[in-house]
């Protein structure tokens, strides 16, 4: 298997694609995703939401809509421009920052965080528990943590020819195509960490917070079903303790 750079990859992925990125089907979901998060996580309007790997914003935007507070991050400048257009085209305010999710500065300031659809979480190699760990960092006492990450029982299960997988990395490896925002055909490498609940949840209370939820989900269909094998994709939902 081809090694994982060590670096935010994606980021050169994102600027390629740019307003191309809201062409995969994966995407077209925005709308139940949305509603199904503003019920997960159960905030007052105005709350302050942290949105990780924010890309070209088609969260954040909705979270706004409905009345949050947002802030969102990526390392992407190609796709953060993106998020700024749909910004503007919706009337909504989204703060939208430049940033490694590895170096957030952002300590107890939100009422939750969201890292969902592989924004930072899941791309990282090794450092995902960093990414976690400064998620959790950035929520104050009782705030929420919501991500999603691929199920590695869906992928040992649903095995793919353009796909490799290694078991004990818990990564895959794939080269795919893709169409640039300039029209061109690109090949480029992608590599995705899965995980299965149980490893969810150890990682989740190693940072400090309190796993409370594990559903199986998938794109477009956001739902409170329990793990499974047949869904590509797991939700976590944590908080972060009150501690005395």
């Amino acid at each position: 298997m081809k090694q994982h750079p060590g670096t935010p990859y994606f980021a050169a992925v994102g600027d390629a694609l740019g307003e191309n990125y809201l062409r995969y089907s994966f995407t077209k979901g925005t709308e139940q995703e949305v509603a199904f998060l503003v019920d997960a996580l159960n905030l007052d309007s105005g709350a302050r939401v942290l949105d990780v790997g924010c890309g070209a914003g088609r969260h954040a935007v909705g979270l706004a809509e409905a009345g949050l507070s947002v802030t969102g991050i990526d390392v992407s400048p190609g796709l953060l421009a993106v998020a700024r257009d749909k910004t503007a085209e919706s009337g909504v305010s989204v703060s939208l920052f430049e940033m490694d999710a590895r170096e957030m500065p952002f300590h107890e300031e939100f009422d939750a965080a969201i890292s969902i659809c592989q924004g930072a979480f899941g791309l990282m190699g090794g450092d995902d528990p960093v990414v976690l760990r400064k998620i959790a960092e950035a929520v104050r006492p009782e705030g929420k943590v919501l991500l999603t990450a691929f199920s590695a029982l869906f992928e040992a299960g649903h095995p793919r020819p353009e796909a490799d997988f290694d078991p004990d990395a818990g990564v895959v490896h794939e080269a795919t195509t893709i169409k640039t925002r300039d029209g061109e055909d690109r090949t480029v490498d992608l590599w995705t960490n899965v995980y299965t609940p149980r490893e969810l949840r150890l990682m989740a209370i190693g940072v400090g917070l309190i796993p409370e939820e594990i559903w199986a989900v998938e794109p477009g269909a956001f739902a409170r079903r329990p793990p499974d094998l047949e869904h590509p994709e797991f939700m976590l939902l944590a908080r972060r303790p009150q501690w005395p």
